[in-house]
């Protein structure tokens, strides 16, 4: 798998989160033989810090338009690829993360309760986000029909829907946008400058009795993200929002 998504948005991401059922290790020497480990194989990343909420964060230059981060949370590791010229290059990075974590943070197979794998795409415009989706994707639905007064304004329009892929429900897939709008914006017509956010989430559950391959999942789920991708999020969701962002403009 090679596909590139990045010429059909603003900025595209691949992101991985892995839930355990135990608590991460936080020993200071475990975190940081892990994010060395890490900053080695990606020497990009060079900024090291944790967060508020005692979250361990290693990152590269967000300014730089493209760049790779991974976060240790209390029990989920997280990882990401802004911009990334490949998929490939993002799934390389999880697939190499999920291994060492079994050397360096003591992650079994015992402790997987789920494996997401995420397709992200932002779209930018400053205005009534909720108006741009409705507008987008609501056309000519039966649910559109409320929208047909001129008095009314779209606040929130943040549709989201999961479906299982297998008999078991064991592997689901997640469709989801984010507006980030608020009344207060609509009401005062001061709008942040925040962007359309479209989500294409798949997620492994282990199978009960059997080894969770935290590694090799990968690949896996990128096969049926990619095919979702192509199928139905970017023809169906992304290339729609943009046509009315274009139109509105």
């Amino acid at each position: 798998m090679s596909a590139s998504f990045s010429n059909f948005s603003d900025d595209f991401f691949v992101n991985m989160n892995l839930h355990t059922a135990l608590p991460m290790p936080r020993e200071r020497e475990t975190v940081l033989q892990f994010c060395e480990a890490a900053q080695k194989q990606f020497p990009d990343m060079s900024d090291f810090y944790q967060r508020d909420g005692n979250d361990y964060v290693l990152e590269g230059d967000r300014n730089a338009g493209s760049y790779r981060w991974l976060e240790l949370g209390t029990r989920q590791l997280s990882s990401g690829a802004f911009n990334p010229d490949e998929a490939e290059h993002a799934y390389q990075q999880h697939s190499w993360l999920l291994d060492r974590s079994r050397y360096f943070l003591g992650v079994s197979y015992l402790d997987v309760e789920s494996l997401d794998l995420i397709y992200g795409f932002n779209l930018d415009f400053v205005g009534n986000r909720d108006a741009i989706v409705c507008r987008a994707l609501l056309e000519g639905s039966r649910l559109a029909s409320i929208l047909g007064g001129e008095d009314l304004v779209p606040l929130n329009f943040e549709p989201a829907l999961i479906v299982a892929l297998d008999a078991d429900c064991l592997l689901q897939a997640r469709v989801a946008i984010e507006t980030r709008g608020s009344s207060y914006q609509v009401r005062t017509g001061t709008y942040e400058v925040e962007p359309i956010s479209v989500y294409l989430g798949v997620r492994s559950y282990p199978h009960p009795g059997e080894p969770f391959d935290l590694a090799g999942s990968i690949p896996r789920q990128a096969e049926v993200g990619e095919d979702l991708v192509t199928r139905v999020v970017i023809p169906n969701i992304v290339r729609p929002i943009a046509s009315a962002i274009a139109a509105a403009q």
